[in-house]
């Protein structure tokens, strides 16, 4: 607690002003009496004299008192300008980088509260670099999720906000590798697993060719045609693959308005000998107007291929299938395909998209189906700008796709 008494250096310099006033006074007085007392005993009367004489004892006087009163204020005021420089030193020291830096305390008056603002500043500067170091070294250590507490209206803590943000940018980007690395190697697992199965089978088929092992020439085209089977699943299997990679590494897209329901259509009606094969039909719902999104016909009508093809290889039971078109209320293009077979096990929506995955492993390899048609078609759909849904109960399985609106563009 600081008990020394608040004095304003006004008052302090109105003091000072006035102790040497009265001090000069006493010193002229004292001078007149010493000189009159002096000048009446030769020897030590004569520099007095000669300076009476010649400068008058008035003008003597004054510049006298006028030397001797500016020699008291410059002795009086020395503790305050001393102070001053002392501030404007640890100011100096902390323009220089010394931001711990730190004043004494002297005087209860202005410059006083000045070092004692100073203190502070240099307080609180110090305190939060060392905050701000220590996060530093936090993110350093790899905790990227380390956030360095932001003070609002500070220049420093703009500072802070950037770093946090670097940081989260840092995490994100390092999070990103390592889902880019999983995916690869998941990619590799995966690849090699489906190729290795088939190709098992055309060895092993071809080996029994090779050294005669079949009984009659149509044992041998049986073993012939399945190994050519599994040749030609290898070969979907690789197409697909490198359908799958090259989406993902960035296709390159010729945008244009696409009218949904004529595209639609004419998807519908290239699928009507498959139809007729499964005995169904396509029912497609739409309004008059024409409803466009922005798209690339040639890539977006293999994401519907697979769509479509699904719903009549999966949905044969319902012998029909319903696609619904539509604008919605927040602009977007949304495109239901409806079938009306088997449902999908709630357990395995949430993977459906997912390369590789296959609901029922021995209903996906009899149809041909090499688990990467979905993973396609949401690929496709995505870097158009849309998603793509799934909802599966006892009644239907509707898959949904939105795009944004050419008209909310």
């Amino acid at each position: 607690m600081n008990t020394k008494l608040y004095i304003p250096l006004r008052w302090k310099f109105l003091m000072i002003l006035t102790l040497c006033t009265g001090l000069t006074l006493l010193f002229v007085l004292l001078g007149r009496l010493f000189v009159s007392y002096v000048i009446v005993h030769p020897p030590y009367n004569l520099p007095f004299k000669w300076m009476i004489n010649h400068i008058g004892s008035k003008p003597l006087s004054l510049v006298t008192a006028i030397a001797f009163f500016l020699f008291l204020y410059i002795i009086a005021t020395r503790p305050i300008t001393r102070y001053a420089k002392d501030i404007s030193a640890v100011l100096q020291d902390m323009a220089d980088g010394q931001l711990n830096a730190s004043a004494k305390v002297k005087y209860a008056d202005e410059l006083g509260t000045i070092a004692t603002r100073i203190n502070s500043l240099s307080g609180q500067i110090d305190s939060y670099l060392q905050e701000i170091n220590h996060g530093l070294n936090e993110i350093a250590q790899g905790h990227f999720d380390y956030d360095i507490s932001v003070r609002e209206n500070h220049e420093l803590g703009k500072i802070a906000d950037s770093i946090n943000f670097m940081s989260a940018q840092l995490n994100h980007s390092i999070q990103e590798e390592r889902n880019a690395e999983k995916t690869k190697n998941d990619l590799i697992t995966g690849v090699s697993h489906d190729l290795r199965t088939p190709l098992t089978s055309i060895l092993g088929f071809l080996e029994i060719i090779d050294k005669d092992r079949y009984k009659d020439e149509v044992e041998l085209r049986y073993y012939m045609n399945i190994a050519y089977d599994k040749a030609l699943s290898l070969k979907k299997l690789i197409d697909d693959l490198f359908e799958y990679t090259r989406i993902n590494n960035g296709m390159p897209l010729h945008l244009h308005p696409l009218d949904m329901s004529d595209f639609l259509g004419q998807l519908a009606d290239e699928f009507v000998p498959s139809l007729e094969r499964a005995g169904m039909t396509i029912q497609i719902h739409a309004p008059e107007q024409p409803l466009q999104i922005r798209a690339d016909g040639d890539q977006l009508v293999r994401a519907y291929e697979n769509l479509l093809s699904n719903a009549i290889k999966y949905g044969s039971k319902g012998k029909y299938i319903d696609i619904y078109i539509q604008e919605t209320e927040d602009r977007q293009i949304s495109v239901q395909i409806c079938n009306y077979g088997d449902p999908i096990p709630k357990r395995d929506l949430p993977f459906i998209f997912d390369r590789f995955y296959r609901v029922e492993q021995s209903r996906s390899k009899e149809t041909g189906g090499t688990g990467l048609g979905l993973a396609i078609t949401k690929s496709i759909i995505e870097v158009h700008g849309g998603r793509i849904s799934v909802n599966s109960d006892s009644n239907q399985t509707v898959f949904e796709t939105r795009f944004p609106s050419v008209s909310s563009n």
